[in-house]
């Protein structure tokens, strides 16, 4: 069954992000309507050819989906989808490539200030209204940036911008990618995924911006951690599964790291028992590195471009496509 791209209706489906409304404030004809909850998109999910979603998704809301012909993901992510049985329904599925880059980027580095600054320090110390004297031991004070290296594992658009920011510090910048043909100027050393037992060891800071793959799952383990400065901080804005957490709990027992700053975690949200609660030198932001206040128009912006596309007929031109 092929859509009509005029005449279609669209389900935008998320627990928070207010898209149903910013898409009625552009003024279309477009039916459309919103779920907030997993049941109330499950009970609809029949009812549209184009359903805008991100962390509501089941696979198996395809058996009842029989209108749908597009997925408009509201985020970069898209590795809960089955992309064969997608394509075997001919349903197409277009990521929100790029809609985050400034946001991520931020997040990592403000999660890389926060350490070298010591924020966390002075926040609970503001709770317990108590004014830290000067500190005598040098290891123990705040630190800068200028000088130190960061290793990027990952150098898309969201690496890329880190790294210029990074650079804006005067830190030295290495970077891990697959494809070695671009990047190289983004940054003062390129290297491929193979290379990195021997740069852990040079970094001073480690982030991950990579997308969650069969390659990049458990990508910081064990070895990893022990590979890496025992002053050296990980800061994760990538996927929880690209990280042991079980070896980050275990690193942070033995001090193999001096700390992490966690935006993902493997289980969302993260259990209340998890021991990654109680460190103090853990910063846990519950996957907001991506959130801001121009979300919705940012989504919008990029479906209303890609209904254009399929209306078209140019669904080869989709933006973010998979």
């Amino acid at each position: 069954m092929t859509a009509d791209w005029n005449h279609i209706t669209i389900h935008f489906a998320h627990p928070a992000y207010r898209l149903d409304e910013c898409f009625a404030r552009r003024g279309s004809d477009i039916a459309h309507f919103q779920s907030w909850k997993r049941e109330d998109q499950r009970a609809r999910i029949g009812e549209a050819e184009v359903l805008v979603v991100s962390g509501f998704w089941d696979n198996a809301l395809l058996d009842q989906a029989e209108r749908m012909r597009f997925i408009q993901v509201c985020a970069a992510g898209y590795d809960a989808f089955d992309l064969d049985a997608l394509k075997e329904r001919g349903i197409r599925l277009a990521n929100a490539s790029g809609i985050n880059v400034n946001a991520v980027s931020e997040h990592a580095m403000a999660l890389v200030l926060a350490f070298t600054r010591k924020l966390w320090d002075a926040r609970d110390n503001q709770k317990k209204a108590f004014w830290r004297g000067m500190i005598s031991d040098i290891a123990s004070r705040e630190d800068e940036l200028a000088g130190k290296t960061m290793l990027i594992y990952g150098l898309g658009a969201i690496g890329r911008r880190l790294a210029k920011l990074a650079r804006a510090f005067d830190m030295r910048v290495i970077a891990i990618k697959q494809d070695l043909s671009t990047g190289a100027d983004a940054v003062d050393e390129l290297h491929g995924p193979e290379a990195l037992q021997t740069l852990l060891p040079q970094a001073d800071v480690v982030v991950l911006t990579c997308p969650l793959t069969e390659k990049t799952r458990g990508l910081i383990g064990e070895a990893e951690l022990a590979a890496m400065k025992p002053t050296g901080f990980l800061v994760n804005v990538a996927r929880g599964p690209c990280v042991d957490e079980a070896a980050l709990i275990k690193a942070f027992g033995k001090g193999t790291i001096a700390g992490a700053g966690i935006d993902v975690t493997t289980v969302e949200p993260l259990d209340p028992s998890s021991p990654l609660w109680g460190f103090d030198n853990v910063i846990l932001t519950p996957h907001t590195a991506g959130e801001t206040r121009r979300y919705e128009e940012n989504v919008i912006d990029i479906l209303q471009e890609n209904l254009k596309r399929l209306a078209a007929g140019r669904s080869d031109l989709l933006k973010g496509i998979v």
